[in-house]
């Protein structure tokens, strides 16, 4: 496939990378599979009983769970692989 300056490959690389970094991605997004914890992970509030029970392996309150969703929702539409002309444009 002809690809401009980009060497024999470079496209099927890339394509390749952003797979992986994809999966990776959401391998550590994955609920833990064991008990969720009685007290926020990030600011030591209590998580209520009724969204442990809910919510397998919950690590978060409600509000740190929301800013939790915010940054990987702004960090989900960058493809920090991409060439410099695909990030122009």
């Amino acid at each position: 496939m002809a690809s401009g300056w980009a060497r024999e490959g470079a496209v099927q690389e890339q394509i390749e990378s952003t797979i992986k970094d994809g999966v990776e991605r959401a391998r550590s997004e994955m609920n833990h599979a064991g008990e969720s914890l009685t007290h926020c992970e990030w600011c030591d509030a209590k998580i209520p009983e009724p969204r442990r029970q809910a919510i397998k392996g919950v690590r978060f309150c409600i509000k740190c769970q929301e800013e939790y969703e915010q940054e990987k929702q702004a960090s989900a539409g960058m493809n920090r692989r991409g060439s410099k002309d695909s990030q122009l444009r």
